[in-house]
């Protein structure tokens, strides 16, 4: 543990753009940040906010506030919520006063599920986060978007973002473009050195990750960019070498599997045999050795085991409803745990699987309702048609089974209709995963004293 001055003691604060349902400001919050400003632009993730406010961001209250200049509200106040375009917001009175900037600039402009027109998409926000850099001058900007950033066609821009990230303040004329602009930013980074203290620098590191490693029930693919301002001289390649390290994996998870009396089994004795066998028989002979652990799957989640906040099992949902929306959660108090009617597998579409993470919880079903939101259950019938002579029955994932895929508490309230809280889950980060990343920064900048 590193020992702070004074000075240093006092908590650290967070800023959050494009906060959606709250999964990232979740995160940095559970980290030890105290949030200033939520903005959010979605009516219904707004009201989802304020009704998660006290339990789950630990405010005491969420202040919503059309005020286009707010200002950071007093320790014990409430923090502002700005709902509204965050091209409207003057955060000038922030600065000097934010240790994190946090945010998920909305990635339909660059996700294989959107039209993927990257920077000529209005809905672009990075220079809005850029915006709000110069005006705050953070400690610590973190980002996450989707690996579509990653993808060949975006690749130049790509990197234009990350090198206006590293000199925010060399703004961009409107008149001129990206491409021009980027060039003259390349020529400014190739002549700084490695021990560059400029105020007005980041330093940034990018990394890919599989939220699966961090901890999550799912195989969720997306980038994190972290940027540290270069005059607090963070030991980035440290930094960077730390968060590229997971902690979980899906060979620990098989060698979990492997034997019938393994640690998995044992945690989830009452798995009927057939299941056992079927998952047992797909594990390859060999199995790579490492020092992880396994894998939290879509069966962990349910049953409440792998977090450091002991859940409880949510209830079975019992099959002879699924034709109506029952609420199968209310006997123990857990809310959203509601059945929904009508699912279907599609080819390629496939349900999820209990003993494996779940796939990527998805903000919208991209006019296929199925595959992502649907799951394979432990019950089958018997089916002549099928070559095994049986087929399993499947059903919709309940919005708290989805919520605990997404490693939000049992506290969390969704605003609005089951399409409208499945939309906020899909588009949020996974409390897990931000809340690794959070911790990492506050790690590192305690390291150097701040």
């Amino acid at each position: 543990m590193v020992d702070l001055p004074e000075e240093a003691k006092k908590p650290r604060t967070s800023v959050e753009l494009f906060a959606g349902g709250g999964g990232l400001a979740m995160a940095v919050h559970q980290a030890g940040f105290r949030p200033l400003l939520f903005n959010e632009f979605n009516n219904r993730a707004c009201e989802t906010l304020i009704a998660s406010a006290r339990k789950t961001l630990g405010v005491d209250g969420l202040q919503r506030s059309e005020e286009e200049r707010p200002k950071p509200p007093q320790p014990g106040q409430p923090a502002p919520l700005f709902p509204g375009d965050v091209r409207d917001l003057r955060l000038s009175a922030f600065k000097g006063k934010v240790d994190v900037l946090a945010g998920g600039p909305p990635c339909q402009p660059f996700s294989a599920g959107g039209v993927a027109k990257g920077d000529e998409d209005k809905r672009n926000m990075f220079p809005a986060m850029f915006k709000a850099v110069r005006e705050m001058r953070p400690k610590v900007v973190i980002c996450e978007n989707v690996r579509g950033l990653l993808r060949p066609s975006f690749a130049e821009y790509f990197q234009y973002i990350q090198n206006e990230l590293r000199l925010p303040f060399e703004k961009r004329d409107d008149e001129v473009r990206w491409q021009d602009h980027n060039a003259h930013l390349t020529g400014i980074l190739t002549r700084l050195s490695d021990e560059d203290r400029d105020p007005d620098h980041y330093k940034v590191v990018m990394v890919p990750v599989n939220a699966a490693d961090y901890g999550v029930p799912q195989v969720r693919n997306r980038i994190v960019i972290v940027a540290f301002r270069a005059d607090l001289g963070v030991d980035v390649e440290a930094f960077e070498k730390y968060v590229r390290t997971g902690r979980f994996s899906e060979s620990a998870l098989l060698r979990s599997m492997r034997d019938e009396d393994g640690p998995y089994w044992q945690r989830h004795w009452d798995v009927p045999d057939h299941v056992r066998d079927r998952v047992r028989a797909r594990i390859p002979k060999v199995i790579k050795e490492d020092d992880c652990r396994p894998w939290r799957t879509l069966r962990d989640a349910i049953q409440g085991y792998g977090t450091d906040v002991e859940l409880p099992a949510l209830p079975s949902v019992d099959l002879n409803r699924l034709h109506e929306k029952f609420d199968f959660g209310r006997k123990i108090g857990v809310v959203d745990h509601i059945g929904w009617p009508g699912a279907r597998i599609y080819k390629g579409h496939t349900p999820n699987e209990l003993d494996r993470p779940a796939k990527t919880v998805k903000a919208g079903v991209h006019g296929v309702p199925g595959g992502e939101s649907v799951m394979l259950l432990d019950e089958r019938i018997r089916d002549a048609s099928s070559r095994e002579g049986w087929t399993y029955l499947h059903r919709y994932m309940t919005v708290r089974e989805t919520a605990r895929v997404m490693t939000f508490p049992d506290e969390w309230l969704g605003s609005g209709p089951r399409g409208e809280q499945m939309r906020q889950l899909g588009n949020a980060v996974p409390v897990v995963l931000g809340e690794f990343f959070a911790r990492a920064v506050a790690d590192a900048l305690a390291a150097e004293g701040h």
